[in-house]
């Protein structure tokens, strides 16, 4: 039973000022000071973000949306951002990133999390996490933003892609946004279309919102005649990585003046073509060196050689596994650009060595 009610740790922030200088000068550790206040409420700390949950709601039969409330440290979010949710299992701590579908006028955050089979995070989220409960999250990332000067805005989503889609969508119609948008949600059937309800309740508000359920037991993955005949003139798009390029090669070909906004929920493939090389691998401040391959993101190879980088996302979009190239060259799988810049800062899910290189991890 928390000695203090959620409201008080919500509005403390301030008062742990005091606390954070001394910490700041050496004179406290944050860890100590934490676990404190752990004590007196489970979602009450000196500087990370915890959040208390609200709500749970099922919005498709593979989807559950979570509402939370995070603790004073929170420093708000933007429509179409992500969030990491952190939880320790078995002395392992484990992250994955969601989408923040809401965001709500008394300051909770609304997430949706897909069950995945095998998921070690998500199926722990979906089947333990009660109301009540706290969880870490982390700040917000991501660029996808609404286009407001737009004529007309075109909302691609595949699966779970739909969620930072949705989050924008949403705040553009309450502000007022009043040009044609049209959303096409791809899934197999209807059980996955999660927000059915709600998005016809939108369409059914705001008469310049159509949407389209994309049934691909019916219609194939995307194509070029779906958006046949589309006078969008801002595209937004997300889902996996396959879904997106195919969207992107499409927006490509049609000559449009503005740049897609795309984000996809799975790694880039590694091109076959680069083969499995052997290269040496130098982990400077582990003072390790493996033998690797010209195949396989850094990330995967350093875990594989039992080191435990700082990671979220795993698709190149959180920046959590940001560190720096020291030498050699590395593959962005995103764009397919080469790095090489010493000191340069790379990420370790989406790069992969194309020889020799030494990373400062």
């Amino acid at each position: 039973m928390p000695l203090i009610p959620f409201a008080l740790v919500r509005h403390s922030a301030r008062w742990l000022a005091p606390l954070r200088f001394l910490v700041a000068r050496g004179w406290l550790r944050e860890a100590s000071v934490d676990a404190v206040l752990a004590i007196v409420h489970p979602a009450w700390r000196l500087n990370r973000v915890f959040a208390r949950l609200r709500a749970r709601r099922w919005v498709a039969d593979d989807m559950l949306a979570l509402t939370l409330q995070p603790n004073g440290n929170w420093r708000g979010a933007e429509p179409g951002q992500h969030i990491q949710a952190y939880v320790e299992l078995a002395g392992i701590r484990l992250s994955r990133s969601y989408s923040l579908t809401a965001l709500h006028a008394d300051g909770s955050i609304e997430i949706a999390i897909k069950r995945h089979p095998g998921g070690r995070l998500s199926n722990r989220l979906l089947d333990y996490l009660a109301v009540g409960d706290v969880v870490e999250v982390g700040e917000p990332f991501g660029e996808l933003h609404w286009p407001h000067d737009a004529e007309s805005v075109l909302l691609l989503a595949a699966g779970s892609g739909l969620t930072p889609l949705l989050g924008l969508l949403r705040q553009a119609l309450q502000k007022g946004f009043g040009a044609p948008v049209e959303l096409l949600h791809y899934v197999r059937d209807a059980g996955q279309q999660a927000f059915a309800q709600e998005l016809q309740a939108l369409q059914q508000q705001y008469r310049n919102l159509r949407v389209r359920p994309m049934f691909s037991s019916q219609l194939g993955r995307f194509s070029v005649e779906h958006v046949q005949g589309s006078s969008a003139t801002e595209v937004i798009t997300c889902g996996p990585f396959g879904f997106v390029s195919s969207v992107r090669d499409w927006w490509g070909s049609t000559g449009a003046d503005r740049p897609l906004q795309a984000e996809s929920f799975s790694p880039p493939t590694v091109n076959s073509e680069s083969g499995h090389s052997p290269l040496l691998m130098r982990f400077a401040r582990a003072q390790q060196d493996v033998l690797g391959d010209s195949a396989s993101p850094l990330l995967q190879q350093a875990e594989a050689a039992g080191l435990r980088p700082a990671h979220g996302c795993r698709q190149g979009i959180c920046a959590s596994c940001t560190c720096l190239l020291l030498s050699g060259v590395v593959r962005d799988l995103r764009s397919g650009a080469l790095l090489s810049e010493p000191g340069q800062a790379i990420r370790l899910c989406v790069s992969v060595p194309q020889g020799d290189v030494v990373v400062d991890i």
